[in-house]
């Protein structure tokens, strides 16, 4: 049986899934299975122009198939001929690819993702532009799938290892912090799951696209954006603050994970809507559910976790990164960074 797709925010479901779990819409059968390569077949000829088969890119990177879309690129694996790795290449949607500010997010992603060094945190190995004038980015190559997927397969996650995904997700966006840029839109399909012998548990959780992230320094060119009224991020997981337009900061962050903690200790989002936006709503003129009126055998002290980190006041959260994953970890019984640094 297909895969299913919602046709407002694009996730990808598994059957039996029929609705989204992100904003309710029904879901559409999707032609391919998602596990089978997209055809790379050339688009029509009044098409602007995407990556095809056996391209190769800076006569280094050779295309190799197309490994799905979200809702501003294309990702295709392809094979760097000079380092002998795989590698992931990331283009813009041929309908975005002529938007100037499409193309800048992209940009900014690249000048924000080339900075980083961290495991849990995905970075640009290059940027450049083709002779027919596609924008890429190349990344390295994750085998795995995103939380997103995984979810939806297997449901809410056992506590100690919800904890240890969350905690690595935390020390990955403190490093950004640190280097003083914030995510922005973080959620469960932003954040990669990789096999790993080398972490507690074997899966290592790498925080991917800062498409929309944006320095900690105002940025001229996104306060003119918010003047606008337009908002950038996905609206289920944005903090109140960002969902207001207002200036934000590495809380906000610490916000939107804690909606993703909240839905994968649970299953659910923690705040009711019948749509996107009456969940947004209801991220100013309330608070969120207590997730073991969902869960109830939820450890009490992880609930009281989750409520602070998504307080809707910023200054009642938790200040950092680190400070929530401290706190996550003294929550679970088991201890991932008891464990892992003999705390």
């Amino acid at each position: 049986m297909s895969a299913r797709r919602c046709p407002r925010c694009q996730s990808l479901f598994q059957p039996p899934a029929r609705f989204c779990a992100r904003d309710g819409t029904p879901l559409a059968d999707v032609e391919a299975p998602v596990s089978t390569p997209i055809s790379l077949d050339p688009p029509p000829s009044d098409a602007p122009p995407v990556l095809v088969l056996n391209q190769v890119i800076d006569d280094r990177y050779r295309v190799t198939r197309r490994l799905g879309e979200g809702g501003m690129s294309y990702v295709y694996q392809g094979r760097d001929q000079v380092a002998n790795t795989d590698v992931a290449i990331k283009v813009l949607t041929p309908r975005l690819a002529g938007d100037p500010g499409s193309v800048e997010r992209l940009k900014r992603e690249a000048l924000l993702a080339e900075r980083f060094d961290h495991p849990n945190v995905c970075r640009i190995l290059h940027v450049g532009e083709t002779a027919d004038g596609i924008l890429y980015l190349i990344m390295p190559y994750l085998r795995g799938e995103s939380l997103n997927d995984a979810e939806t397969r297997r449901g809410p996650y056992p506590v100690d290892e919800a904890v240890m995904l969350l905690v690595q997700v935390c020390h990955g966006l403190q490093h950004a912090h640190d280097l003083g840029v914030i995510h922005r839109d973080l959620k469960p399909e932003n954040i990669m799951l990789v096999p790993d012998d080398a972490v507690p548990g074997g899966i290592r959780a790498v925080v991917m696209d800062f498409g929309l992230g944006k320095a900690i320094q105002p940025d001229p060119a996104l306060v003119r954006l918010t003047q606008t009224g337009i908002i950038l991020g996905t609206p289920e997981f944005m903090s109140p603050e960002q969902v207001r337009g207002e200036k934000i900061d590495a809380r906000s962050d610490i916000f939107g994970l804690g909606i993703v903690a909240f839905e994968l200790f649970t299953g659910q989002l923690p705040f009711a809507g019948r749509n996107s936006q009456e969940s947004m709503m209801a991220r100013l003129r309330g608070r969120p559910r207590a997730a073991r009126a969902v869960r109830p055998d939820l450890p009490g002290r992880v609930e009281a976790v989750l409520a602070r980190a998504m307080a809707l006041n910023p200054d009642q959260r938790y200040q950092s990164m680190q400070a929530f994953a401290d706190e996550l970890d003294a929550a679970e019984e088991k201890g991932f960074l008891r464990r892992l640094f003999g705390r």
